[in-house]
C-alpha cells in the first residue's frame, strides 16, 4: 500500500506492465505478540541476566534505570516533533484540478449551456489568458534572437566610429543601420515620426497618404531598436494618419491627427486597438485633414490637452475630460488677399505645420499652404502677432530652435530651407537644395546642427558653426524613385530616422564630424556677424 497525502489514508498499489521497481528491501521484523516474538524476547532476557548470575555493576545500572522518571503517556511530545512541517501535497493532479475549477467558473460566468460551443469558448479564453502570461517571455526571447541576427548592426550602432572623417576635413557621412518595415503597410507612406521621450529606443510611425486619390485606412506603428523585425504596437485607423505626437511626461499617451479631420488619443497601456478618445462625434471636428498635433501642459483642472491645426484653417484645443474630447477654437488662419471677398468664407487657408516655443509655451508658429508663416499666442484669439513671407510654395515644416529663443527654421516645396530670427522680417540664412524639401529637424545636442530630407531620397546635414554656406553631408539613403517625407533626431543616441513613401523607416548613424558639440561661448547667434 501507498500513503496518499491528499486523502490521508493508504491506497493499494495496482501493478501494471509499465511499472518499474527502482528499490526493494526484504525486512526481518517480528511482531512482539507472536509466538516467535515471545521466544526471542525470553532468549534476550537470559542473555542480559548472564545465565542467572547477577554482576554487581549490572545491579547498580538496573537500579539507576528504575529510578528514571517515566514520561507521561497521555501528554508527551518529542523535541524533534515540535518543528512545524509544511503539509505534504500531491503535485500531480493539482494543475488539472485548478483547470477544472476554472472551466466551471467560466461556464457559470458566460452561461455556456451548449456543450460544444461552451468548450470552444472556454478553450479560447483559457488560451488567451495563458498567452498573456507567456507573452512577456516570448517577447524577450524574440529580442534576443533579433539581436543575434542583427549583431553586426548592433555592434556598429554601439561602437563604430568612421575613422575616415579625419581625412575628409569638415565633411561627414551617414552609416545605415536598421530598416523598419511592416508587410501590411507597403502601400502606405510614412507621414509622421516621433521618438518616445521616456524610452529612447522606442518611436512611433504614422502611415497614410498625402495624395487625395489614394486615401483609405491608415496605421499607427511603434518600433523599438531592440526588435527591428516587427512592430511593438499596431493600431489600424479608419483614415490615413497625417500627424502624431507622444506626450512628454505620460509616454503612453499618443495624439493622432487623421486625414478625415478626426483627432484621436491612444493609450499604450490599454489592451485594445481602439482609441480612448475620438473627435468623430464632436461638433468641433475638423472638416479637412489634420496636419499637426502638439501636446500642451495640463490646464488648471489638471486635464490633459493638445492643439491641432488642419487644412480647414482652424487651430483647435482639445481637452481630455472623462470620456470625451472637449474642443475650444483658438484662432482661424487669415485668408489671403487674392481671394475674392465673396469666397473668403468658403476657401480656407490651409495650415500645414505647427510648433510651440520651447520656453514660452504660449507662443506658436503656423505654416500655411501659400508659403506664409504666422506667429501667434494662445492668449490672443482675435489676430496673429506677426506674419512672415517665408516661401513661394507650401511650407512643409516650421520648428523653433531648442536652444536660441528667437530662432526658428522652415522648409517648403520651393526647394528652400530658411533660418529666421523672429525679430526680423527676412531670413538670416537661406539654403537651396535643388528639389522639394519635405521635412527639417534641429539636432538635440547642438544649436547649430540641423538636417533636412528631400523628395530625391537625400539627407542633408548642416552645421552652421563649421560651414554657413553648404551642407557637411549630402547622402542618398534610399533606392531610386523613393521619396523621403520625414526626419527625426534621437534625443540621446547619435542616430536619425527617416521615413519614405513606401512605408519604410531607415535609421542612420551620424559620423563624428556631424555631431560635434559647440564650444562654450559659441552659442547660436544668427543675426550677428553674417558678413
Amino acid at each position: 500500500k501507498l500513503l496518499s497525502f491528499q486523502e490521508g489514508c493508504y491506497k493499494p498499489i495496482v501493478f501494471v506492465d509499465q511499472m518499474a521497481i527502482h528499490f526493494e528491501l526484504e525486512g526481518n521484523l517480528v511482531h512482539k505478540e507472536s509466538d516467535e516474538g515471545r521466544r526471542l524476547m525470553a532468549k534476550q532476557a537470559e542473555v542480559d541476566d548472564g545465565g542467572g548470575v547477577e554482576r554487581p555493576d549490572n545491579v547498580a545500572i538496573k537500579a539507576a534505570k528504575r529510578e528514571q522518571k517515566l514520561t507521561n503517556q497521555f501528554n508527551f511530545n518529542e523535541r524533534a516533533s515540535q518543528t512545524l512541517n509544511n503539509t505534504p501535497r500531491v503535485r500531480g493532479p493539482t494543475g488539472y484540478i485548478s483547470e477544472v475549477l476554472q472551466l466551471r467558473w467560466l461556464s457559470k460566468k458566460y452561461d455556456l449551456t451548449d456543450f460544444n460551443s461552451g468548450i470552444q469558448k472556454m478553450t479560447c479564453i483559457l488560451f488567451s489568458s495563458r498567452m498573456r502570461l507567456i507573452s512577456k517571455v516570448v517577447k524577450i526571447i524574440e529580442r534576443m534572437v533579433n539581436q543575434n541576427i542583427f549583431d553586426d548592426v548592433a555592434q556598429d550602432f554601439m561602437y563604430f566610429e568612421d575613422a575616415s572623417d579625419e581625412f575628409r576635413g569638415e565633411k561627414g557621412t551617414l552609416l545605415p543601420l536598421w530598416t523598419f518595415q511592416y508587410d501590411k503597410a507597403k502601400s502606405l507612406s510614412v507621414t509622421a515620426l516621433c521618438w518616445n521621450h521616456k524610452y529612447n529606443d522606442l518611436f512611433a510611425v504614422g502611415l497614410g497618404s498625402h495624395e487625395f486619390t489614394q486615401q483609405g485606412g491608415g496605421m499607427l506603428l511603434f518600433y523599438t531598436l531592440k526588435n527591428p523585425s516587427y512592430p511593438e504596437f499596431i493600431f489600424n485607423t479608419a483614415s490615413g494618419v497625417m500627424c502624431l505626437d507622444i506626450h512628454e511626461h505620460l509616454s503612453y499617451l499618443v495624439a493622432v491627427g487623421l486625414y478625415d479631420g478626426c483627432v484621436a488619443v491612444y493609450n499604450l497601456k490599454k489592451k485594445t486597438d481602439q482609441p480612448i478618445y475620438n473627435s468623430r462625434a464632436s461638433s468641433g471636428k475638423h472638416t479637412s485633414a489634420v496636419m499637426q498635433v502638439k501636446w500642451q501642459k495640463d490646464d488648471l483642472d489638471s486635464n490633459h490637452n493638445f492643439i491641432s491645426v488642419s487644412a480647414d484653417g482652424r487651430l483647435v484645443s482639445w481637452t481630455l475630460v472623462k470620456h470625451e474630447l472637449v474642443f475650444t477654437e483658438i484662432i482661424k488662419l487669415p485668408v489671403i488677399d487674392t481671394i475674392p471677398d465673396d469666397l473668403k468664407d468658403v476657401i480656407p487657408t490651409v495650415g500645414t505645420s505647427l510648433d510651440f516655443h520651447k520656453q514660452k509655451d504660449y507662443s506658436f508658429l503656423v505654416g500655411t499652404e501659400h508659403g506664409k508663416i504666422h506667429k501667434g499666442s494662445k492668449y490672443y484669439s482675435s489676430k496673429f502677432l506677426e506674419k512672415y513671407d517665408a516661401h513661394f510654395m507650401n511650407v512643409t515644416r516650421v520648428k523653433w530652435n531648442p536652444f536660441h529663443p528667437d530662432v526658428f527654421i522652415s522648409c517648403g516645396w520651393d526647394w528652400m530651407v530658411k533660418i529666421w530670427d523672429q525679430t526680423m522680417k527676412s531670413p538670416v540664412f537661406t539654403f537651396e537644395l535643388k528639389t522639394s524639401v519635405t521635412d527639417v529637424a534641429w539636432a538635440p545636442y547642438s544649436s547649430t546642427v540641423f538636417a533636412a530630407v528631400t523628395t530625391d531620397g537625400k539627407v542633408h546635414v548642416f552645421d552652421l558653426n563649421i560651414n554657413k554656406y553648404e551642407a557637411l553631408c549630402q547622402q542618398k539613403v534610399v533606392s531610386k524613385k523613393t521619396k523621403l517625407f520625414n526626419i527625426e533626431f534621437n534625443p540621446v543616441h547619435p542616430i536619425i530616422i527617416v521615413g519614405d513613401d513606401r512605408g519604410h523607416v531607415t535609421s542612420l548613424k551620424l559620423s563624428p564630424n556631424l555631431r560635434k558639440k559647440p564650444k562654450v561661448g559659441d552659442a547660436l547667434i544668427l543675426c550677428i556677424g553674417l558678413q
